[in-house]
């Protein structure tokens, strides 16, 4: 088992986004030109709030930073309430002014633009419920490249509560390799429901069956609520 991991626990979903928002505040003012992998999900929209205030105020600047797309559904238009690329859009990028975007087409296209940027700075990512990052489901080792791929049910199930309707049952994921290159990583984890699953990432054995017990290899940040931990 390599070396445990121990977060940041914070009280409730307020006090969550108030340190991640002074985490990533930090990054951008060290390198205005940050590369941002971003999540999207219930659990860091606080966060992106704050930090969409924190623009507004003039305490940061994110308009030389890049966000670039974790992952989306196959088969969506843009025009559908459903689209990632649109989540992120909303909740992210207009609200904190960010004028560049790597959008996730292919894998292909993904890797230039990565490649381009000379990687990845900070990953913002979420945990899934049965310890997918991105939709790299279990099984997914550290190398699993941006792909396609099938939703598993518990993927299914869980994104089918964002909207209230079906998922596609097929999306594309920045890869695991993708993800672990990140300069920084933060973890943000919120909820009893995620309690089980962040033990097994941070202190259970690593394994393709957690993806999320990957990121013990990288910089890691966790920030969790009560709930999520204790």
């Amino acid at each position: 088992m390599v070396g445990e991991v121990t977060p940041t626990i914070q009280a409730d979903a307020e006090q969550l986004a108030q340190a991640a928002a002074d985490f990533i505040t930090a990054q951008v003012r060290a390198n205005p030109h940050l590369s941002i992998l971003v999540a999207t999900g219930n659990t860091p929209m606080p966060t992106y709030a704050e930090l969409a205030r924190r623009v507004e105020a003039g305490d940061v600047d994110f308009s030389r930073a890049t966000a670039v797309q974790l992952d989306e559904y196959l088969g969506i238009e843009d025009d559908d309430p459903r689209s990632l690329w649109n989540w992120m859009r909303r909740s992210f990028v207009e609200p904190l002014g960010l004028t560049r975007t790597v959008r996730l087409h292919s894998p292909g296209q993904f890797g230039a633009a990565i490649r381009d940027l000379g990687g990845l700075d900070l990953a913002i990512l979420g945990l899934g419920p049965n310890g997918h990052l991105g939709f790299n489901e279990p099984p997914s080792p550290p190398d699993a490249p941006t792909r396609t791929l099938a939703l598993t049910p518990a993927s299914l199930e869980s994104n089918r509560a964002y909207w209230g309707v079906a998922v596609p049952a097929g999306a594309i994921t920045a890869g695991m390799d993708v993800i672990l290159a990140a300069r920084q990583t933060l973890l943000l984890v919120s909820g009893a429901h995620k309690r089980g699953v962040l033990h097994a990432a941070l202190r259970g054995p690593e394994t393709p069956e957690v993806p999320a017990s990957f990121l013990r290899r990288t910089a890691l940040t966790v920030i969790a609520d009560e709930a999520a931990w204790t």
